[in-house]
């Protein structure tokens, strides 16, 4: 079962498409969360779940204090659970700090190409199928959209190459769960 793991909505079991998405493992999660909770970047954070699937990272973040998280989905189905994750978390959340979540129901690429907001914490967790052309052009599109210390997390099989970060982005750090790979990478900044 896919859960809220803390925060807020800690334990809050969420709903699952029931096929078409790859939902991120608890354990996985909980280490991404890990790290991030580390560096103190979720607290107030503007979040962006590409992929989102069943929402489960972006409303971890969510339930860990982010401010904004908007979950991207093209999936109908996986769009109308992400929205029923929404409501579950947003009935958790505090009355007067709750986060504003908002569901987009469209690909990827055309949320990137049409959205001026900007981000500070992005999750890429797409279907393992996905080519890393695909991927690589989904990471240009969301480089002009990065607030300079922002942190973009892309899950992929532990059988893909490393993404294509483009000039704007550097990994900064990969880990290993069993099949599944977790890249942390930051915009490159430029110089004077």
């Amino acid at each position: 079962m896919t859960r809220i793991i803390s925060g807020f909505a800690g334990s809050l079991p969420l709903a699952v498409p029931k096929s078409g998405t790859r939902p991120t493992s608890d354990r996985v999660r909980e280490a991404i969360f890990s790290a991030l909770d580390a560096r103190d970047i979720i607290r107030g954070a503007r979040v962006l779940d590409l992929y989102a699937g069943s929402g489960s990272l972006g409303l971890e973040a969510a339930s860990r204090g982010a401010r904004i998280v908007t979950l991207v989905e093209n999936s109908y189905g996986a769009a109308q659970m992400c929205r029923k994750n929404t409501d579950a978390v947003l009935k958790a959340a505090p009355k007067k700090d709750a986060p504003s979540i908002r569901v987009s129901a469209q690909a990827v690429q055309s949320f990137l190409a049409a959205t001026g907001d900007g981000f500070e914490l992005v999750f890429l967790d797409p279907p393992y199928e996905l080519s890393d052309v695909e991927l690589g052009h989904n990471l240009l599109a969301l480089t002009p959209l990065l607030d300079p210390d922002a942190l973009v997390v892309v899950e992929r099989s532990s059988r893909s190459p490393e993404p294509s970060w483009g000039p704007g982005l550097a990994s900064e750090r990969r880990k290993d769960y069993g099949d599944t790979t977790v890249w942390y990478a930051a915009p490159v900044l430029a110089g004077p």
